[in-house]
């Protein structure tokens, strides 16, 4: 049996962390959380076998177009897919997070099936 992806879910709302990580686990994922940018980052250094992030922008400490900027920075994650999911959804909201190096911008709430849809998109154009 294939090794499960692990996806990488940073929101300050536990309420999304939980929905979020329900649905991926639902679909046979395994699932890190983290409560920020800053916290995002230390999860995905020490989990190099992160497949996919789900990103908020409007977060504490770090938030989410800092925290991919940062994450691009690093060769390692170069190609490392991420999602923003979040309740900005303006047309500059969204050209920025594509212009830091977001792959997908969605806004919330998501619907569970698009949000896994992409997901698997993301997965499947870049399976390794």
């Amino acid at each position: 049996m294939a090794e499960k992806k692990k996806i990488l879910i940073v929101d300050d709302s536990k309420t999304v962390r939980n929905l979020v990580s329900f649905v991926i686990k639902k679909a046979g994922f395994k699932v890190l959380t983290a409560e920020d940018g800053l916290d995002g980052l230390e999860k995905l250094y020490s989990n190099l076998d992160v497949a996919l992030v789900i990103c908020d922008v409007n977060m504490p400490r770090m938030d989410g177009l800092t925290f991919i900027k940062n994450v691009r920075e690093q060769e390692a994650f170069t190609d490392l897919p991420i999602i923003i999911l979040s309740t900005e959804g303006e047309e500059k909201d969204i050209q920025a997070g594509l212009k830091v190096g977001a792959d997908i911008y969605m806004v919330k709430p998501a619907q569970p099936n698009k949000l896994l849809k992409n997901v698997n998109m993301l997965l499947g154009k870049r399976n390794k």
